[in-house]
């Protein structure tokens, strides 16, 4: 298995990557950042480990799967924190987090 069988997954965890680090910096210029700091963090989390999973998946590693059960919480996890901020980029996040967590469970089943 590699890059043609997890495609989807893949495209799903760099495009989740991109919004996370977009909302990231973008959530650094809200009026009350200390409010926001598990959002930032989370998708500084997110972020990095969604890059990872993709990163593997694309080289076929046997390591990707289990990668992906992590990549599957932490974006979760952004998600519901993303999802409790009204502002457009975290509502963006939070759909595209939610997203790329079942796309990462369906590639890790």
């Amino acid at each position: 298995m590699g890059y043609h069988e997890w495609k989807s997954c893949i495209d799903a965890c760099l495009q989740c990557a991109a919004v996370c680090n977009h909302c990231a910096a973008s959530c650094t210029q809200e009026d009350d950042v200390n409010m926001m700091a598990n959002c930032i963090a989370l998708d500084m989390q997110c972020a990095a480990v969604c890059y990872t999973a993709a990163q593997l998946m694309s080289m076929g590693s046997d390591k990707a799967k289990a990668m992906c059960v992590i990549c599957a919480e932490l974006c979760e996890a952004c998600g519901n924190e993303c999802g409790k901020h009204d502002m457009k980029h975290c509502q963006e996040c939070s759909q595209l987090c939610l997203a790329c967590a079942q796309e990462c469970r369906k590639m890790a089943a």
